[in-house]
């Protein structure tokens, strides 16, 4: 596959989809959405305001409530959604080619996996509504069984680093429960999202079921998750966002579900074999830029093989290949602004203003200077009460720190505000399996990273996020649960 030329692509401009059509904004207002990779424009995205939220989520509403979907069997609705996975697929070239260019991702990324995963998300969730079990128990000759009924309108807000998987992730269970769907994607990166509701229509589903809007948070989604006509909130992104989505959906009693923010401890320890776990570890931060919650963006190291793992590390880096996204061998692509360029950047000269030691990086990159290239980043020497430990960079910069014991590792692992994920590298199972459980985080991995069963729970712990997806886990969210029962 070669060098992909941007003006082979084209790159159409994104409006709302309500109701099964594609409009403006009631005010006919734009925004520009840009190519991280060079800084000019790719699209005009309508700018929704509270207005064109309200009739989105009445429309949704409105759809709900004539149970053309929610009322339709569960085998239809399958039938619908693993043929929207399907599209996906058929799809995937150009869904790919405008993530990339969207996000400023590799494109091998966004095709190899991205894309791929988001089909997966609609056929996995597609098929697991036909076989949920309802439970029934039988007591004093009474009986008593659950019903799992969709809960109603749903509010999806999407962050911007992943914007189609993460769409697909969340709009698919959803869905598939019966609720009728508003989603906002971020407004870095709208334009895949957008492009679903072509896909939503050509693959039959009714028109209201799936609406998306995009415009500012501030207007957009202070409606998504104040509006009384709205029974899910689902939201990812930033942990002090997440707390004002949780207050405003406190005003209504809406459920709410967070995936916040994360700073997770990547332990390596003596035991463990050092080539696998630099390869798994400069996965874990490099990939997407570092802009991925779930980052191993703290690596803890145990001293007797501190310095060896740091050689073994580095030298890795010095083989990443950043560049054009649209080049199938590049490894990392550009950040996804100017401005989060400059708090990547902020972050890695206050490291050094605090005492962390620079091992290589720390700069923009030379040669790239039109697009937010910033240099694979290594902060070592660092002490977990410094700013760049504490805090989510959310870039290519990974900060490396030294222990003596296990129980240190532990009390370092745990010794932040987020718990999302970790890792733990050893060939000690036992100890493996034992720092695993003691490690506060929602998910955690053995000797490997992002590994994910979509039957598993997901979700984090403290700031990281309130709530679990994924399988049956996913279902009961997006439901209403009643017990009825009955005498015998």
């Amino acid at each position: 596959m070669n060098v992909l030329a941007k003006e082979q692509i084209k790159i159409n401009d994104a409006k709302l989809f309500i109701n099964g059509e594609y409009r403006d904004a009631i005010t006919g207002e734009t925004f520009d959405t840009v190519d991280p990779a060079t800084n000019k424009k790719l699209a005009a995205v309508a700018k929704a305001d509270e207005r064109d939220t309200k009739d989105a989520i009445d429309v949704a509403k409105r759809t709900f409530d004539s149970g053309v979907w929610s009322d339709m069997s569960v085998d239809e609705r399958a039938k619908i959604l693993c043929r929207m996975s399907d599209l996906v697929l058929e799809r995937a070239d150009e869904l790919a080619l405008v993530e990339t260019m969207d996000v400023g991702k590799p494109i091998k990324e966004s095709r190899g996996f991205d894309i791929p995963r988001s089909a997966s998300n609609l056929r996995f969730f597609a098929e697991m509504a036909k076989y949920m079990n309802q439970e029934h128990y039988e007591q004093h000759k009474h009986m008593s069984y659950s019903k799992y009924a969709p809960a109603g309108v749903t509010s999806l807000i999407i962050p911007w680093n992943l914007p189609f998987m993460q769409m697909t992730w969340k709009a698919s269970a959803a869905l598939a429960v019966g609720n009728t769907v508003v989603v906002k994607p971020a407004s870095y990166t709208p334009l895949s999202a957008v492009m679903m509701g072509e896909i939503a229509n050509e693959a039959g589903l009714p028109p209201g079921v799936l609406n998306i809007i995009t415009g500012p948070g501030g207007t957009v989604g202070t409606e998504m998750t104040i509006n009384p006509n709205v029974r899910r909130i689902s939201f990812v992104g930033e942990s002090n966002t997440g707390k004002t989505v949780m207050q405003n959906a406190a005003t209504q009693l809406i459920p709410v579900s967070l995936e916040l923010g994360g700073k997770s401890a990547n332990i390596v320890f003596e035991d463990a074999d050092l080539d696998e776990a630099v390869a798994g570890s400069i996965e874990a931060i490099f990939r997407n830029q570092g802009e991925i919650c779930l980052a191993g963006s703290r690596i803890l190291v145990q001293q007797s093989v501190y310095d060896k793992f740091l050689e073994k590390f580095v030298k890795a880096v010095k083989k990443i290949k950043v560049g054009n996204p649209l080049d199938p061998d590049t490894d990392m692509g550009a950040l996804v602004s100017k401005g989060h360029l400059e708090t990547v950047d902020g972050y890695v000269q206050s490291g050094l203003a605090e005492g962390a030691k620079l091992a290589i990086g720390g700069k923009r990159v030379e040669g790239l200077s039109e697009g937010n290239f910033y240099e694979p980043t290594v902060l070592y020497d660092v002490n977990n009460k410094m700013k760049v430990a504490q805090e989510e960079i959310f870039g290519p910069v990974p900060v490396i720190i030294p222990f003596k014991t296990e129980e240190e590792a532990i009390k370092i692992a745990n010794d932040s505000i987020y718990g999302l994920a970790g890792v733990v590298w050893s060939n000690d199972l036992r100890r493996a399996h034992r720092v695993a459980a003691q490690v506060n985080s929602g998910l955690l991995w053995i000797n490997c990273w992002y590994y994910r069963d979509l039957r598993t729970p997901f979700g984090g712990a403290k700031a990281s996020g309130i709530g679990r997806e994924g399988g049956r886990h996913s279902f009961e969210f997006y439901s209403e649960a009643k017990t009825i029962t009955m005498k015998l």
